[in-house]
Order: C-alpha cells, then structure tokens, then sequence
C-alpha cells in the first residue's frame, strides 16, 4: 500500500492542473454511468450517500483553496 501511496504522490507532483482537470472528467464519467444503473427503489440511498461523500471531500477541499487565496493575497 505504501509503495501505490508513493506512485500516487509522484505522479501529484509531476501533474499540471490539466491532468487532474482530466482526472476529475473520467471520474464524473463513470460516476454518471454507475448511477444510471441503480435501481429507481435504491436512488434516494444513492443521492444521500453521494452527497455525503460530495460535501466530506468538497468543503475541506475549499478550505484549502481559502487558505492558499488568503496567502497569495498577504504576500501581495
């Protein structure tokens, strides 16, 4: 597991924006494609569990942003 972390790493720092834009468009792909196929009795479990997950990883992710705006702003 370390080993994959390490790759995973490496390849962060060798990526552009670019990469991850492209990153982010292949995941809502098979997102979109997974939630296509469940079934209309188990879609409200579906949304809540996406919307927990979206809302875990969204707000620290601009929190982040926040911090990195508000150190751009006071070293200029």
């Amino acid at each position: 597991m370390k080993k994959l972390l390490d790759l995973g790493n490496r390849f962060a720092q060798k990526s552009s924006w670019v990469d991850f834009a492209l990153t982010k468009f292949c995941l809502c792909s098979i997102g979109l494609l997974i939630g296509m196929m469940i079934r209309p009795g188990h879609k409200k479990k579906a949304v809540y569990g996406a919307l927990t997950v979206f809302l875990a990883t969204y707000l620290p992710l601009m929190y982040r942003l926040y911090k990195v705006y508000r150190e751009q702003k006071a070293d200029s």
